[in-house]
């Protein structure tokens, strides 16, 4: 398979851009989507997608999928609040309901990596520990520390599933390492270059990507896609605003991927392409329920195409589940729309690596 770069990824967390089937993805122009490891293992389960071939049959897509390791639900969960689990060298223990009732279960390295060869994932990524918000500097050194480690053992895993499972090489799928560190540059470098050490296919920028004041922390972008091999795939995790996918698209990243777009679709934030006079249209505001023109005149969507803001304004109204598909579907060509443009736009013409 063939990626064409800059490309975007949609989250399709449970193997499901919600609301959207194939079809709509393949129209919209998406190439690709981003589904979670560890939320997958409990929801359906890795038996049932085995059983069904693997998760791109099950969801009938035929384009890239990328498994996110589970190690941002280290973040989002545990580092958060203690109740979801604890985080040891050995791997990450996630309770399962109570957890007076003790049960739980402990997602490894070498477990992430053989559930996302089950997945049949393009792409994997390595289980990594990514640093609460506001953590100290002596936490985020034990959070690189352990995130190298568990790259080490992530990369010994993903070999003996290669030769287990009989791949090879031109067949194979990508190894993708993060990097972690916080907001110093000390441990982003240190996590770097024992990463590009080990070896890896591509390596993805880690960690919460927000500044103390509320910004996207550009600064620790562009310090650690300098440190990274321009020779291999650089991914922006989490990184989705129209705008900062422009300023990291020049810092040398190429993979982006985030619910925003999504999200906001579903609560009625409709987005235009960045340098225009409008950047959002909230559509359940009064104001459009008597506007009949598209949601944006110069954008080729099906929503756009065929819809009024004062139809989608009455779905959204009513709460009927199609204003949120067709929200999605335009929201999901704004992004696709800036990526062509900047493929359009950039230097180095049909960029593409093999999978």
């Amino acid at each position: 398979m063939k990626i064409k770069f800059p490309i975007f990824l949609p989250d399709a967390t449970m193997g499901v851009v919600r609301g959207l089937d194939f079809n709509d993805l393949k129209k919209s122009g998406i190439e690709g989507v981003v589904v979670n490891t560890y939320h997958l293992m409990t929801q359906p389960g890795i038996e049932v997608i085995s059983r069904a071939g693997g998760l791109k049959k099950m969801m009938k897509w035929d384009g890239l999928i990328v498994s996110d390791s589970g190690g941002f639900q280290v973040l989002s969960l545990i580092h958060r609040h203690s109740s979801f689990g604890r985080v040891k060298d050995e791997g990450v223990i996630f309770y399962k309901g109570s957890r007076k009732r003790h049960k739980s279960f402990c997602l490894t390295p070498e477990k992430s990596i053989e559930v996302q060869f089950a997945l049949g994932a393009d792409i994997l990524i390595c289980l990594d520990d990514c640093p609460k918000k506001g953590a100290s500097l002596k936490e985020i050194k034990e959070n690189v520390k352990r995130t190298i480690e568990w790259a080490k053992r992530s990369k010994e895993q993903f070999l003996k599933e290669l030769k287990k499972r009989k791949i090879v090489s031109k067949r194979r799928p990508l190894l993708f390492a993060v990097v972690q560190g916080g907001n110093s540059k000390k441990l982003r470098k240190y996590c770097a270059e024992n990463l590009i050490k080990i070896g890896f296919d591509g390596y993805c920028f880690g960690g919460w990507p927000i500044d103390e004041r509320g910004r996207v922390d550009l600064k620790t972008l562009r310090y650690t896609a300098h440190l990274l091999p321009n020779d291999k795939p650089k991914f922006a995790l989490g990184i989705g605003d129209l705008k900062t996918i422009k300023e990291c698209f020049k810092m040398g990243y190429n993979i982006f991927d985030c619910v925003l777009p999504t999200r906001d679709a579903r609560h009625g934030r409709l987005y235009f392409l960045p340098g225009g006079k409008n950047k959002y249209l909230y559509i359940t505001k009064k104001i459009y329920e008597k506007d009949f023109r598209p949601i944006d005149k110069n954008c080729d969507c099906l929503t756009c195409k065929n819809y009024s803001r004062a139809y989608l304004h009455h779905l959204f109204k009513i709460k009927d589940f199609l204003a949120g598909r067709l929200a999605t579907i335009h929201n999901l060509r704004v992004y696709v729309r800036l990526i062509e443009l900047l493929r359009k736009n950039d230097k180095i013409k049909n960029k593409a690596a093999m999978v």
